[in-house]
C-alpha cells in the first residue's frame, strides 16, 4: 500500500493499524514529516517504510501495490495529472486509488475574516489553495489514468474557538500574505480587537474519488 504525501502520517497510522498491508510506503518530499510519521508509526513501524521523494517521480517499481492513498496532497502540484499517472504507474493492475481534495471555495470565510481585520487587503481575491485539484476537476484528473469507480463529496463545517485558535491556523497557510510581526500573540490580539466575538465558521466541501487501475 502507497500513502501519498503522507505529512505526519495520521492517514498513514490508520492504514497501518486498521488494514494492517503486508508493507505499507510512505511518502513525502518532507524529511522532517517523514521522521515525524516514523515515529508515530510505532509499533506499527515494522510493516512501513518510510520514502523521500517528489510524488512525480517516485522511486518505486511498476505495479508494486495494491492500493493507494493520496488525501489532501495532489493540490500542491500544478500538475496532479503527472502525479495521478506515477500512482497508476505503482498500481497492479485492478489495484485501487483513494484521492482526496476539498472545493475552490473551501474557507471561503477566512477570506472575508483576515480582509476584515486588514490583515491582507487582496484576502479575498487570491487564488483558491485548491486550484489545481478541487472538487469540480477531480473525476477529471483521476480518468486520465485510472477508471474511476466513484466520487462522494461530504460538506465539512469547521468552528475556531477563539482568536489564538484561529491565529494558529493562518500562520500556517501559504494563501495570505499576512506581514504583521510577532507570531501568534501578535496575530491573535489584532483578530480579537478587531472581528466580532468568537467562535468564527468556515466551510469546505471534502471530496473522494475512488479508481482502479485498468
Amino acid at each position: 500500500m502507497l500513502d501519498m504525501g503522507c505529512g505526519r502520517g495520521t492517514t498513514t497510522l490508520r492504514l497501518a493499524n486498521r488494514l494492517r498491508p503486508r508493507r505499507l510506503f510512505a511518502v513525502d518530499a518532507s524529511v522532517a514529516l517523514l521522521r515525524t510519521t516514523r515515529d508515530r508509526l510505532g509499533t506499527a513501524g515494522e510493516l512501513g517504510s518510510v520514502v523521500c521523494a517528489d510524488f512525480h517521480h517516485l522511486p518505486l517499481p511498476d505495479s508494486v501495490a495494491d492500493a493507494a492513498v493520496a488525501a489532501f496532497c495532489l493540490y500542491h502540484s500544478p500538475t496532479p495529472g503527472l502525479a495521478v499517472a506515477e500512482i497508476a504507474r505503482c498500481l497492479c493492475p485492478g489495484g485501487t486509488a483513494v484521492l482526496v481534495t476539498k472545493s475552490l471555495d473551501s474557507y471561503g470565510e477566512l477570506d472575508h475574516l483576515v480582509h476584515a481585520a486588514g490583515l491582507d487587503p487582496h484576502a479575498t481575491s487570491r487564488p483558491s489553495l485548491y486550484e489545481s485539484f478541487h472538487s469540480g476537476n477531480l473525476h477529471i484528473v483521476a480518468a486520465t489514468n485510472l477508471t474511476v469507480i466513484d466520487v462522494h463529496h461530504e460538506e465539512h463545517v469547521f468552528q475556531f474557538s477563539d482568536a489564538t485558535h484561529l491565529a494558529r491556523y493562518l500562520i500556517t497557510t501559504p494563501k495570505y500574505r499576512i506581514t504583521l510581526t510577532g507570531g501568534i500573540p501578535n496575530l491573535a490580539k489584532a483578530l480579537q480587537q478587531r472581528l466580532s466575538k468568537p467562535p468564527y465558521t468556515t466551510r469546505s466541501t471534502v471530496s473522494y474519488a475512488v479508481a482502479v487501475r485498468p
